[in-house]
């Protein structure tokens, strides 16, 4: 199959040589061209249709925001990746960027031992996304054919009393889709992953609660996960609940990451099937890779549900999509759906349920005959 084609736009001399080396150095890559800025990628990007362009945010002429919102006008569907700094002014830009329709972003890496550990972190990251972006990396993200949900054992009546979110590519936008839409009266406590580094978690929990109802903040080690209160795992830390006198509460730690994420999903779900078991809601959303399938399980296995986000709503359908492959999906929804069905799976379980007694069914017998 023809190589993915790669424009590299950015200001920097080192910074495009380094990234075209390291594209350069997987068969399946190609470097289509470069650009100093957004101008001049706009221009190439007409001369040169590539499949990909990696955008980089601070730049002279056009910069990065300016340029992406002119590629989205002409181009809707080219997956573009922000390469951004790990600062406030960059995790600000690089969000700003995802709202306007960025795909997904890498950021350049800083405290690392030497050069060989940048291009080390560089290419961990950024390949497998353009892979997973691109329409030529399809081949390299099949999945298992679906499978019906596996059964499992639930109680008769179990109020749901957490809900648990996973996410990655795409999420930023997806959960904006979502929290918005929960209402101020929610019963129970969100928590949830998003897979991002430090800073940009905090100021994503920012964005969110200025658009939401319910209250939306970064995870706090001893916070009590009350109702009405969304918590966002905080970059480079796992994220767990315990059961405390009333409810629970939350715990940080920075144990080895898990399907190379800290935070991860799996990591979160799996406190949670132990603490809340049956009533657990779990929703797996837009990522790419497997984070979250353990958890889903065990969710499961504790008799609590869990539900996906479907693969045409879904930037990258790797999360959700192996969840489904696996059988622990009790329901795929399109994003535009989700905080609604959130809502009425929560509100259903939370309403009692009458008990028949005898004399119920000998009156249904009698009827029958």
């Amino acid at each position: 199959m023809p190589a993915i084609r790669i424009l590299v736009v950015d200001d920097s001399v080192v910074i495009r040589k380094l990234l075209c080396e390291i594209m350069q150095s997987d068969p399946e890559l190609e470097v289509a061209g470069t650009a100093s800025d957004g101008k001049i990628g706009l221009a190439k990007i007409a001369q040169l249709q590539p499949d990909l362009v990696t955008l980089d945010v601070e730049m002279p002429v056009l910069n990065g925001l300016q340029t992406l919102a002119e590629i989205r006008k002409l181009y809707p569907r080219l997956p573009v990746v922000m390469f951004s700094t790990l600062t406030e002014r960059g995790a600000e830009a690089t969000l700003d960027a995802l709202s306007l329709g960025a795909s997904d972003y890498v950021a350049k890496p800083v405290h690392t031992s030497g050069p060989a550990a940048a291009v080390a972190a560089i290419k961990a990251e950024l390949i497998p996304k353009i892979k997973a972006l691109c329409a030529g990396g399809k081949r390299l993200l099949t999945l298992p054919p679906p499978r019906p949900p596996i059964a499992v054992k639930r109680p008769v009546h179990r109020p749901i009393e957490i809900v648990a979110i996973g996410t990655s590519t795409g999420g930023p936008n997806a959960l904006a889709e979502v929290l918005p839409f929960i209402p101020k009266t929610f019963p129970v406590p969100i928590v949830l992953v998003q897979h991002m580094p430090p800073i940009f978690t905090r100021l994503l929990a920012e964005r969110l609660g200025a658009r939401s109802a319910i209250a939306v903040a970064e995870g706090i080690a001893g916070a009590i996960a009350s109702p009405g209160y969304a918590w966002i795992a905080p970059g480079d830390f796992h994220m767990t609940v315990k059961r405390a006198a009333v409810g629970s509460r939350l715990e940080l730690n920075q144990d080895a990451p898990e399907n190379s994420c800290r935070p991860a999903v799996d990591v979160l779900f799996r406190s949670v099937a132990d603490v809340y078991g049956a009533s657990t809601l779990a929703v797996v959303m837009t990522g790419m890779g497997s984070d979250g399938v353990v958890g889903a399980r065990r969710i499961r296995e504790r008799g609590g549900e869990v539900i996906i986000q479907d693969e045409a709503s879904s930037v990258v359908w790797g999360m959700p999509g192996l969840v489904h492959a696996a059988g622990q999906a009790d329901g795929v929804y399109p994003l535009d759906q989700l905080a609604h069905e959130i809502v009425r799976r929560v509100s259903e379980s939370r309403v009692p349920r009458p008990i028949p007694n005898h004399t119920d069914f000998l009156n249904v017998e009698t009827r029958a005959k």
